[in-house]
Formats: C-alpha cells, structure tokens, sequence
C-alpha cells in the first residue's frame, strides 16, 4: 500500500499538484482505507492531472469509477480515493478538516 500511495503522489507532485496530503484511515469505519487530497491550479489542470493518473497507474491500479468535474475530479481505486479539488472548492468543503477527525471504529459493532 505504501508503494502505491508514495506512486500517486509523486505522479501528482511531478505534475504540479500543490498541497498534495494523505490520510490514513484504515479501521477507521471510512469507506476507504486511505485518501490523496490535491489542489489542482485550475479546472483544465484538474482534468490533467486525472489523465496523467490514469496514464502512469493502468495497468496496475483498476480505476473502479471517476467523477470528472473540473473542479472537484474524484478516483476511487477500491481501497484508495483521490481528490483534485481547485483551490476554491478545497476551501468550501474542508475535506482534509473532516478526515482529520473522523472517529475510530467502534470495535463494538
């Protein structure tokens, strides 16, 4: 899993994304285990920088869906999600705040 997160984002940081961060959450109850979180200069460098993913990562990673807004492009890989967010809409959602909080599973369940 290390080798594929250190992989995303040197493909992210090679192409210019700034801000880049990632969140553990494994046993945490998150639908994932780890998220990337970028910031994309702009729309058109959002969708870039989607291309390049899945340009470098196929065929090793399955992209099991996408979402392509310019300014919020999503990349599930099952295990992993991506976000390229512009710097307007990094700023509006707070993602990186609400993943930094996110509660620890309750092992009781």
């Amino acid at each position: 899993m290390e080798q594929r997160i250190k992989k995303i984002v040197n493909i992210l940081d090679f192409h210019k994304a700034e801000d880049i961060e990632v969140f553990d959450l494994t046993n945490k109850g998150y639908i994932t285990n780890q998220v990337i979180i970028a910031t994309a200069l702009n729309t058109k460098h959002s969708i870039a920088l989607l291309g390049h993913l899945k340009d470098d990562l196929k065929p090793e990673e399955e992209f099991v869906r996408t979402e392509e807004d310019g300014d919020w492009t999503i990349v599930d890989l099952g295990d992993i999600l991506i976000h390229i967010m512009t710097q307007s809409h990094r700023d509006i959602y707070s993602l990186e705040q609400f993943l930094s909080t996110f509660p620890l599973e309750d092992s009781k369940k």
